[in-house]
């Protein structure tokens, strides 16, 4: 016992020497000698205990677990009973061991760190140093270490409450719980809440800088932390939200999710503690300078964790703040526009119907990011939160949304129209409300054509020109259920051929040009085929199309030379009997040209469109001028009766049926002359037959 005093010095020199032995038993029996000589005599102890800590710190990280574990427990006893100066030079050590693969050494550790809270005669200098590495055991993978700690803690908070009493009697005495609490937490006791609240500025300085560490586990330790932290701060963060904003933003953009993790959940509890009137005003002046994807992550967060009354007068800053062009536009990555989402569905399941007063802010928002070119499933996540958005609205579903908004959505886009190129973010936006508004859409034709007509001018940018294009031939080929939803659309033909696609089937070189071409071509088809196009129409816009149309029967694409060909052919019909002479010999040589196309699709179309040449010449008033161009047809198609591809050859017996009516003695005369010819003159022979038939019918 105590009458080892005068001996002290020789014992502390031994134990130097034998806690560095080669031989592991001999550090582990040192170290309990170490532990029973503190104990043994307390009272003069300390003057030898600063001599012990430098071997113990070297054995600290000896291989055996076991030796560390007697090392942590001898470095308890030997500052508890002496120096405690010395809990400087070993802190370090310790927050180490709770990196620890075994969960033994962290057990010891912890109870070390609990112990000296508890009975360290200098610990209230030192609270600062050791309740982070108390409370960094709170998120230990085993669950007996965290119930340790946290036994360990409750002592420690009631410990202290009791000796500061005075000091915190209002607070016990008037103490109210929160209204908005995080679920599935507890709240801390008074002295713990305390204890953390006094000593925050100390230690999250600190504790900032390791969350941008090099080493991973670091900043996961650190990260779990500062939600602990937070959660016991309260509506103390208040005075540390520009270094914790700084933080969360550096948190939320780290490479490790369990970092991002931990981060999003220390920004919750922001919105929880934290006014909006002071974090959103923390918050917008970052998404005025360079807004990342961290940011928004953060300010979704903090929506999250914030009680629906207490953010409901800040509604319409979030949504004019997340509806900038600043902010919604500045980037087309997919993890930014997932986050601007996320931050939409915190402020519709937060706010509930509260986000009817920006309803149009928040649609704004979700065109944008439906417009960037990504996966399906950010667009199927992005139409589901525009349900959301109906649904807390109390309307059926997000097209009542549209037709809610769709002038001003409209307008929106339309303000640079006339500066469109096909890289404005315009384009896109209006490609999204154009064409998921669906039948919507039929009711605000006004801005929408004159958009069109603005945008789709010759002079304009080409690559722009045909993603208009290309939306307009989406919704023409299903115009009932678009633009003609509600019958309004023929009321404004004239404007669209003559003001939009006349313009652009005009020759110019270039691929763009070409397919530029190809979409106006496809877009009148639609007109057409559909009916939208009535024969009274086609009547008033015949002399200025016909040309065009015709030239397009001769463009590289096999799609546009098809459709080229239907048009006339309807266009024939209708009209076809007011033709002048050159008109029929204009569309003739054209189209006879098409029946040496290299897709059969476009020689069948062409073999058509002749049989309702002949079919309108027959009624014409110039028939009898156009003698010498029927000679020549006759021949031409006599020609094509011997083609390899066997439908082609009906097609064209069909042809000259059609035109035997004209002239059949003539017809007869070249078939005579060729038939000699032919590899397969059995449609000579029926086409004979059916002039002869066609005489005695007479």
């Amino acid at each position: 016992g105590a009458s080892m005093a005068p001996y002290l010095g020789d014992i502390a020199r031994v134990l130097q020497a034998t806690l560095l032995d080669h031989y592991a038993e001999v550090r582990r029996e040192s170290c309990r000698c170490a532990v029973a000589c503190a104990r043994a005599m307390p009272e003069h102890f300390h003057m030898q205990s600063e001599s012990l800590i430098k071997p113990l710190m070297q054995t600290i990280s000896h291989q055996h677990y076991r030796v560390r574990v007697d090392v942590i427990q001898a470095t308890g006893a030997v500052i508890q009973f002496g120096n405690g100066k010395s809990v400087d030079d070993v802190l370090s050590h310790l927050a180490q061991r709770l990196f620890d693969e075994i969960p033994k050494v962290r057990h010891a550790v912890t109870t070390v760190i609990g112990e000296w809270l508890l009975h360290l005669r200098d610990r209230y200098s030192y609270f600062h140093k050791l309740i982070p590495l108390l409370l960094g055991s709170f998120t230990d993978e085993i669950p007996e270490n965290t119930k340790l700690a946290r036994t360990y803690w409750e002592k420690i908070g009631l410990q202290w409450e009791k000796e500061n009493e005075e000091d915190l009697k209002d607070k016990m005495d008037f103490s109210v719980s929160p209204a908005h609490y995080p679920k599935g937490e507890t709240r801390p006791g008074l002295g713990c809440r305390e204890l953390v609240s006094r000593n925050l500025y100390k230690i999250l300085p600190g504790l900032c800088h390791d969350i941008t560490d090099w080493v991973e586990s670091t900043r996961i330790k650190a990260s779990q932390l500062l939600y602990t932290l937070l959660l016991h701060a309260e509506d103390h963060i208040t005075q540390h939200m520009e270094l914790l904003l700084r933080t969360l933003y550096q948190a939320c953009s780290d490479e490790e999710s369990e970092v991002v993790k931990n981060g999003v959940k220390a920004a919750e509890l922001i919105g929880t503690f934290v006014s909006p009137k002071v974090s959103l005003k923390l918050i917008t002046p970052a998404f005025e300078q360079t807004p990342k994807a961290s940011c928004v992550m953060v300010l979704a967060a903090v929506i999250r964790g914030s009680p629906k009354e207490v953010l409901q007068p800040h509604v319409t800053q979030l949504g004019n703040t997340l509806s900038q062009a600043g902010v919604c536009q500045r980037s087309e990555e997919v993890f930014y526009m997932e986050q601007l989402l996320y931050c939409v569905q915190a402020l519709i399941e937060v706010c509930q119907e509260d986000c009817k007063e920006i309803s149009l802010q928040l649609m704004k928002v979700l065109v944008t990011i439906m417009a960037i070119p990504s996966s399906q499933d950010l667009k199927e996540k992005v139409e589901k939160t525009m349900s959301s958005l109906a649904e807390v609205q109390q309307l059926e579903s997000f097209l009542c949304l549209y037709k809610q908004h769709i002038i001003q959505l409209l307008e929106w886009v339309s303000v640079s129209c006339e500066g469109w190129t096909c890289y404005s973010p315009e384009v896109l936006q209006f490609e999204v409300i154009t064409t998921h508004s669906g039948p919507v859409i039929g009711g605000a034709l006004d801005d929408f054509i004159l958009i069109l007509r603005t945008c789709l001018q010759p002079n304009r940018d080409p690559q722009m020109r045909l993603k208009l294009f290309t939306v307009l031939s989406q919704l023409l080929q299903k115009a009932s259920e678009t633009i003609n939803s509600q019958g309004l659309f023929p009321s404004y033909l004239e404007t669209v051929i003559k003001d939009i696609l006349a313009p652009n089937l005009q020759w110019h070189a270039g691929r763009t040009a070409a397919a530029i071409r190809a979409t106006a071509v496809l877009c009148l088809w639609a007109l057409v085929h559909y009916e939208m196009l009535s024969p009274k129409e086609i009547l008033k816009v015949k002399d200025e199309l016909m040309p065009q149309v015709i030239a397009s029967m001769d463009e590289d694409s096999k799609i546009t030379r098809l459709m080229a060909c239907r048009i006339v052919d309807v266009f024939l019909k209708v009209c076809g009997r007011q033709f002048d002479a050159d008109k029929f010999k204009n569309t003739y040589t054209e189209v006879l040209k098409r029946l040496d196309d290299a897709s059969c699709d476009v020689r069948l179309a062409a073999a058509h469109t002749l049989a309702n040449w002949f079919k309108c010449l027959k009624g014409s008033d110039v028939k009898s001028s156009m003698e010498g161009h029927v000679e020549f047809l006759y021949q031409e198609l006599l020609v094509h009766l011997d083609d390899p591809d066997e439908n082609l050859q009906k097609a064209v017996l069909e042809v000259l049926k059609e035109g035997s009516i004209l002239n059949p003695d003539l017809l007869v005369r070249e078939i005579e002359g060729v038939v000699h010819k032919h590899q397969t003159p059995v449609y000579c022979n029926q086409l004979l037959h059916h002039i002869q038939s066609a005489k005695e019918a007479a």
